[in-house]
């Protein structure tokens, strides 16, 4: 007789998986003298691409590189750092890439959180590059995008391991690719862990649920950096063949976009709202071609109902909207382009994210884990195979993410009867700008090492421009003396751009409560009972 299934012996076993350099091998094998890779007016085949990342692979591996090894790479969007993505993949290694306008300091901390043992930087970024060797001595080496005199040359290395050949590693589903560096409440960024399992399992999401029918026929325009959620997708991109377009610009140029979306018919594209609301309030969206287009994704933030009803007027119904975070590489909702509608109506879902994307559940959760009704509101969870694999090296932040088999965004919302969601607030004070998530408590740091400010606390507030921007409110030591410019003036340099307040205030003293800590709630009610807030009118 046969034996119940709960009685038969189960052993785990570390199944192998796909390296995810082959999807590389297999586009140059199937559309070898297709065009990969376009910027500028160069491009590259797939099989071009194929021997480069071989090349670089073998490079790395020389300089003892290993499977599990941490790669930093601090660069701007360019094709060496596409290549240096799938050349980690291949050979086993970790890919860390950074967001390029973070500072020295910033990097550093990435490189030591990483434990990285090797860096490939840009050639105008040195002092990214000496204090990352500050930080870590051991480093073994640099290489330099671009001649310096800080590191060998990318170039000039893959010429000269061209034609060398490197099998893929062999890798197992939870084998680390890349540390994803999110933030947590607490301002210090955590280093998110993609596996080659879990991005396989993202990958074909993506096709399945953001865009359908992608072949080797479409092209991709990249306008945000690939070393965050542009480079998840054009990994999407890699896998089906299609073509991946640069913009030449270093500042976002419009003008430009139009003009590659014309020229190379383009097909999708990711972004933020920030990004389709300038892009289609440019004059250019009117003096060229953009008919290819079938989808614009946009992610990061909620995107204002008269932006959202701008574009689809401009481009048609091809938007796209996902809910996710870092640590679920995107994958907690989408709203496709037939649920992006023009006319406001009263069957009309205002606000909704979408509904849960395939193989994905969404639970919303009380304080003590208990899943909560339709219409009420808790903290989003989520569980499935896009989840990452926790936290590098950081057991008390993976405790607080995990509960129960569930990872715990950190967001308030509720889901209606039919299953969309409704994101209604944040359990933190994390706003996003640009796209960009900020952690006040980060710069509100950075903010106490001026010796005029004794105390500091940053909103989030709504802007038309970027979704969400800081203000600063400061108590300045007594004696001290200090304006808004000369602060934003010494913040220069010290903290990305990005993470900068906008505005800047200055009280005699912050409103606290009982127990002494600073109030934001009252701090905003405050800026408004003065008249400092709104900073502009809402749309």
């Amino acid at each position: 007789m046969t034996a119940p299934m709960t009685e038969m012996p189960i052993s785990p076993v570390s199944k192998r998986v796909m390296n995810l350099s082959h999807l590389v091998r297999q586009a140059a094998r199937r559309f070898g003298q297709e065009i990969g890779f376009v910027w500028g007016e160069t491009t590259w085949t797939w099989l071009d691409l194929d021997r480069r990342i071989n090349a670089m692979a073998s490079v790395l591996l020389s300089r003892g590189v290993s499977k599990g090894d941490r790669v930093l790479v601090q660069a701007r969007n360019s094709n060496q750092l596409f290549e240096s993505m799938f050349a980690c993949f291949r050979i086993g290694a970790v890919w860390v890439p950074t967001n390029f306008r973070q500072t020295p300091a910033e990097v550093a901390f990435l490189a030591q959180a990483s434990g990285a043992s090797a860096l490939i930087c840009q050639n105008d970024f040195p002092d990214h590059v000496a204090a990352v060797r500050a930080a870590l001595p051991d480093l073994r080496f640099v290489i330099s995008i671009g001649e310096s005199t800080f590191g060998g040359d990318y170039d000039g290395l893959v010429r000269e391991a061209l034609g060398q050949s490197v099998p893929d590693a062999s890798v197992a589903y939870d084998d680390p690719c890349w540390f994803f560096f999110t933030s947590g409440t607490t301002g210090r960024p955590k280093g998110a862990i993609l596996t080659h399992g879990q991005l396989a399992f993202v990958i074909t999401n993506h096709l399945s649920d953001l865009m359908p029918g992608t072949t080797q026929a479409d092209a991709s325009l990249v306008v945000a950096p690939l070393s965050h959620g542009a480079g998840i997708h054009q990994l999407v991109q890699t896998a089906r063949g299609a073509k991946t377009v640069l913009m030449t610009s270093e500042k976002f140029d419009p003008a430009e976009a139009w003009a590659l979306v014309e020229r190379w018919r383009i097909t999708n594209m990711f972004t933020v709202p920030t990004i389709v609301k300038i892009l289609t309030e440019h004059p250019s969206v009117d003096t060229h071609d953009h008919r290819s287009l079938r989808y614009v994704i946009y992610a990061g933030a909620p995107m204002y109902r008269e932006d959202q009803k701008h574009a689809l007027r401009k481009l048609g119904k091809v938007l796209v909207q996902y809910f996710g975070l870092g640590e679920v590489t995107g994958n907690i909702t989408v709203l496709p382009p037939d649920m992006h509608e023009i006319e406001d109506h009263d069957d009309l879902r205002r606000g909704t994210c979408g509904y849960e994307r395939t193989g994905m559940q969404v639970s919303i959760q009380d304080s003590s884990g208990r899943e909560v009704g339709a219409g009420e509101t808790g903290e989003i969870c989520v569980c499935g195979p896009a989840v990452f694999a926790g936290y590098y090296r950081n057991p008390d932040a993976n405790a607080k993410a995990f509960r129960e088999g569930w990872f715990r965004t950190g967001d308030l919302g509720h889901m209606d009867q039919e299953g969309f969601l409704f994101i209604t607030g944040r359990a933190s004070d994390m706003y996003i700008s640009g796209g960009s998530n900020v952690y006040p408590r980060e710069t509100e740091e950075t903010l106490l090492e001026h010796p005029a400010i004794a105390e500091v606390a940053i909103l989030g507030v709504p802007d038309r421009t970027w979704g969400e921007v800081g203000v600063a409110v400061c108590v300045l030591r007594p004696e001290a003396t200090l304006d808004e410019p000369g602060l934003l003036a010494w913040m220069d340099g010290r903290v990305a751009r990005y993470k900068c307040p906008k505005r800047v205030f200055f009280w005699d003293a912050l409103p606290k409560s009982g127990y002494g800590k600073i109030t934001k709630l009252a701090i905003r009610a405050e800026l408004e009972a003065r008249g400092n807030l709104p900073l502009e009118t809402a749309p």
